[in-house]
């Protein structure tokens, strides 16, 4: 009697020793998103993302979901992270294939700003955390920041998020020693991409572009109030006033050779004094990691045009 009673209580704790661990992965999960409170009964897994920067920020925290939109373009514009082949594409981030989605069986879809009108649809399919960015009234990078942390506390992979957030604060400090070895900081720097050779595109206050700028320790002269996606397509005669500072155009820019042909860019001062240089293609519209890609391109560029000690 004894001796069954003892197997009896050996097996008990070794099942729930098994099962411990199970209960700590499976616990319930409460986050805020754009539109409230949402509730898990365990960390999701089969995720479903409709943006490239929540997708980025999937990826940044070793989530890798079962679909995500534009794929082949994300491979192009975004590259970083690397998107793996197992993610199954699932159309536009504007018109998203709802059942394609649907036959994925996700736990959870993540949506942005561009799928908002669509979240009801999306609610009948399955939870939708809804983390929206890059409207005039958002700061875009604190809300990508904010946004990692918070699917940190989705996946329950709070400490790897902080670990990236770390990392983030870490190589900004680092590229802004590299860059005041050789320049005097602040130093004056627009960085914008080109329309065409005649027009650009400026990046606003609050956009991600402005505050890895000012996270680098350099000052943009080109003050331009917050617009949605936080870039305003001016004329190219508004750099005509850069006269001491640094002008980088973001690539991919296919016309960059007909900008030798333009007497009117060839007459800015910066141009005759050699003060701009293309920043590799970096995707101004991310997540977290964004900002830091971001900075590492403008730090590389700049250096190229470090004066000679």
């Amino acid at each position: 009697m004894r001796l069954s009673l003892l197997k009896i209580r050996t097996f008990t704790l070794l099942v729930l020793l098994c099962f411990a661990p199970i209960q700590q992965v499976f616990a319930a999960v409460e986050i805020e998103d754009g539109q409230g409170t949402v509730k898990f009964d365990r960390a999701p897994e089969r995720v479903v993302v409709l943006n490239w920067d929540i997708l980025e920020q999937v990826l940044a925290l070793d989530v890798v979901p079962v679909g995500a939109p534009n794929l082949a373009d994300y491979r192009q514009w975004v590259v970083k992270p690397a998107a793996p082949e197992s993610i199954q594409d699932i159309g536009s981030r504007s018109e998203p294939n709802l059942e394609k989605i649907a036959s994925l069986h996700p736990d959870v879809i993540i949506a942005a700003s561009p799928q908002k009108d669509l979240l009801p649809i999306l609610k009948q399919i399955a939870p939708v955390v809804f983390l929206p960015n890059f409207s005039e009234h958002d700061n875009a990078a604190k809300e990508a920041l904010a946004h990692l942390a918070l699917l940190g506390k989705l996946f329950n992979k709070e400490a790897l998020a902080k670990q990236r957030l770390a990392e983030i604060e870490y190589g900004f400090e680092t590229l802004r020693n590299r860059l005041a070895a050789h320049f005097e900081l602040p130093l004056d720097v627009v960085v914008m991409r080109f329309s065409t050779p005649n027009s650009v595109f400026i990046y606003t206050e609050h956009s991600t572009t402005q505050y890895v700028v000012e996270k680098l320790g350099l000052n943009n002269p080109i003050v331009v109030e917050p617009k949605p996606w936080g870039v305003k397509q001016e004329r190219i005669n508004r750099l005509q006033f850069i006269e001491e500072g640094y002008v980088l155009y973001v690539q991919p820019f296919p016309q960059a050779d007909k900008l030798n042909e333009s007497m009117l860019w060839q007459a800015m001062p910066f141009v005759k004094k050699g003060h701009f240089n293309d920043v590799r293609s970096v995707w101004n519209y991310g997540g977290a990691l964004s900002l830091l890609y971001m900075a590492e391109a403008i730090t590389d560029s700049l250096m190229k045009l470090a004066p000679t000690p």
